[in-house]
């Protein structure tokens, strides 16, 4: 079986940010034309990104325009910790546990890129990248010229001398990234789009991942969650604030806004969050498929089919005054498997546990139920770190976090319990 690599980029990628355009903020707060500058040294970060200025031409213009030194950098450190990319930061044991395989190739600097990747497990000798050029005084004054990725083309140059054996991937938000695939030296390129989508870029690639979540779904990798949010279909209703759709988005679930809802729309969704004058029905619920949760800005006992949607295991959640608060309901059960405040749900509140496998079983609330979950457990040799099971008159909401690898074995054996509404593996 072929060795396979990973190829990611610094800026935009593993960062939320450019560096170096950070790297200007810091070192010329006090210059009396920093935003003219800032703005210049922007666009020579988008022109090369979108391929439509030569790198070279662009890492020079924008070195010589920094007025920086070693002083400014660790700040610059400092500030780029903070901003490492969300879906990054969730999924650190994947840095961990593919130490050999990964490689930081950036047309950054090592001197900000390796403090920050470090902590991830990258392996020292994984990165490459530029460096700086320093005066005695520690001013930047210019970077080495002969290192290849200081030229047009350099990701490209680099892995023709790194000469890797195996299966590769680029993951990357800039044409450079692509370049790698243009000229054959990668497998697939992702364009990575959870910090910025250049156009340009996103044409190309092979496949558009909005976080390292989808990448390492699509490559059937182990994730810190089981399903990207970006493939959670979120339908929200003409009265939702606007501070909530955007928030939503933020939260990276990919959401459709409409005026009223039907049967059609919900058979899509996952997620439907509705104003406080939209009635959901129990005939329109019926054509629900996948959905897991409704959050109602209202009286959700007044507007939904609450029964419906107890019969089907979808969670609600409702607020009169406050529609934060039913986004903080959204994330705490999409994220951790939370019912608290749910209308229909026995309400529970759950720890965060690292390095386990979180399973959700939503049932009838009849007896036998609990003892044939565990049977299935057991008799696939599954060891349970930690249970919790709370139940109303009409369900039974069981999580089990266990530690142990699993098969699709198993999880078809606890969708098959008798009484079984629904199931799904959190994380």
């Amino acid at each position: 079986m072929n060795k396979k690599y990973y190829i990611i980029d610094f800026d935009s990628t593993f960062t939320q940010v450019e560096a170096l355009d950070e790297l200007a903020r810091i070192s010329l707060q006090d210059h009396p034309d920093r935003e003219l500058i800032y703005k210049k040294i922007e666009d020579l970060t988008n022109q090369a990104m979108e391929g439509k200025l030569s790198f070279r031409e662009s890492l020079a213009g924008r070195v010589k325009l920094l007025e920086a030194n070693k002083e400014h950098l660790k700040l610059l450190v400092k500030h780029l910790k903070k901003l490492v990319s969300p879906s990054f930061a969730r999924n650190k044991n994947f840095f961990k546990n593919h130490a050999d395989e990964v490689l930081i190739v950036s047309g950054g600097f090592k001197e900000f890129i390796t403090p920050v990747v470090l902590p991830y497990h990258i392996r020292k000798a994984n990165i490459y990248a530029n460096t700086f050029v320093f005066d005695e005084t520690g001013k930047i004054i210019g970077y080495d010229e002969t290192n290849p990725l200081s030229f047009e083309g350099g990701k490209v140059k680099l892995l023709k001398e790194l000469q890797l054996q195996g299966e590769i991937h680029g993951i990357g938000d800039g044409y450079s990234d692509f370049q790698l695939k243009e000229f054959g030296m990668i497998k697939k390129f992702y364009a990575f789009t959870e910090n910025v989508a250049r156009k340009s870029v996103v044409e190309k690639a092979d496949h558009v991942t909005p976080s390292l979540d989808e990448f390492l779904y699509i490559n059937n990798l182990p994730a810190a969650i089981s399903y990207p949010k970006n493939r959670i279909n979120c339908v929200v209703t003409a009265q939702v604030p606007d501070q909530v759709v955007k928030q939503l988005k933020k939260e990276g679930y990919t959401v459709k806004q409409v005026e009223k809802l039907e049967s059609s729309q919900v058979a899509k969704a996952r997620i439907i969050v509705a104003g406080g004058k939209e009635k959901i029905s129990g005939e329109v619920l019926e054509a629900a498929g996948k959905l897991k949760l409704i959050a109602y800005l209202g009286n959700a006992a007044k507007a939904i089919s609450l029964a419906t949607c107890t019969q089907k295991g979808v969670i609600v959640f409702d607020d009169f005054k406050k529609p934060a608060s039913v986004l903080k309901r959204i994330t705490g059960f999409i994220n951790n498997g939370d019912s608290f405040k749910s209308v229909n749900f026995p309400n529970i509140q759950l720890p965060a546990l690292s390095n386990v496998h979180r399973c959700i079983h939503v049932h009838k609330n009849v007896p036998g139920v609990m003892a044939h979950i565990n049977q299935v457990f057991a008799d696939h040799q599954i060891n349970i770190v930690s249970q919790y099971l709370m139940t109303n008159d009409h369900i039974g909401y069981v999580i089990a976090d266990i530690r142990s690898d699993y098969d699709k074995v198993l999880l078809k054996a606890l969708k098959k319990v008798e009484n079984t509404i629904s199931f799904r593996v959190l994380y």
